[in-house]
């Protein structure tokens, strides 16, 4: 079905694999809309209940995009490819299930603009962050201004920005970009384990969560209002009945996603 990315699905978490290993898994056309697909089926299937995104490979995450499809390219189809990026990057961070990404060496340019369209993300030590762009001539394109300022906060993140330095893992860590550092022989089991608590957990409420967090940056809402307004959907479900029911029997809840 894919020849650029591979996905496997195992205990309701489904593993999307960036697999460009010999170009340190670049972003290319056909990753974009390879993951454009998979990330249609994460809305549609709910045999899914939550996502790691990773790169093939002990070399790279995502070492940017291939920069041979932006050679000859004009004003308007730079910004096409701009919104194609930003689309698609949205479409991750606005999911109703949570997309973690599993950061295997190099997340630099695209790369670092993936890691921060997911939800949260875990490296391994041997990552790297980087927005590189301006040794090319050029700035992010795919909401990297945007979410590394959102991540890290304006100052570290125009300091990145314009000098194109790299953050190792450890830093990474200490600035707040990552949740966790660990050994990359860990690193696949570490998002496992705790996405496989949060596949406990009623599914209507993980995605609301998601949703009312993702309004803090949203001008277009208020949040608090989104709040409330997420908070009395949730009193409409199936699970927030079987949750309270079984918190007051003193038994585990067994959510339907309903």
């Amino acid at each position: 079905m894919y020849s650029a990315i591979t996905t496997s699905l195992e205990n309701a978490i489904l593993l999307i694999t960036i697999n460009r290993p010999d170009k340190l898994n670049a972003l290319n056309k056909t990753v974009f809309d390879e993951l454009n697909t998979a990330i249609d089926d994460v809305y549609n299937n709910p045999a899914i209940r939550s996502v790691i995104i990773t790169g093939a490979g002990q070399k790279a995450f995502v070492a940017g995009a291939d920069i041979s499809e932006f050679q000859g390219l004009k004003h308007h189809e730079g910004m096409d490819l701009a919104k194609k990026g930003q689309y698609i990057f949205r479409k991750i961070e606005e999911a109703p299930k949570p997309v973690v990404a599993a950061v295997n060496g190099f997340a630099l340019g695209g790369g670092c603009e993936l890691a921060m369209a997911c939800h949260f993300r875990i490296a391994s030590e041997n990552a790297r962050f980087g927005q590189p762009e301006v040794n090319l001539g050029l700035i992010p394109g795919y909401g990297g201004t945007q979410r590394l300022t959102q991540l890290i906060g304006k100052g570290r993140a125009i300091e990145l920005l314009i000098t194109g330095n790299m953050l190792d893992a450890a830093t990474a860590l200490q600035y707040g970009l990552v949740n966790y550092v660990v050994p990359q022989e860990e690193l696949l089991a570490k998002a496992r384990s705790i996405l496989e608590l949060v596949n406990t957990k009623a599914p209507l409420a993980v995605g609301r969560c998601i949703k009312a967090a993702n309004a803090v940056f949203d001008h277009t809402k208020d949040g608090f209002t989104e709040e409330v307004n997420l908070f009395g959907e949730c009193f409409a479900t199936h699970d927030m009945v079987e949750g309270t029911t079984a918190f007051l029997e003193k038994r585990k809840p067994d959510f339907q996603g309903k």
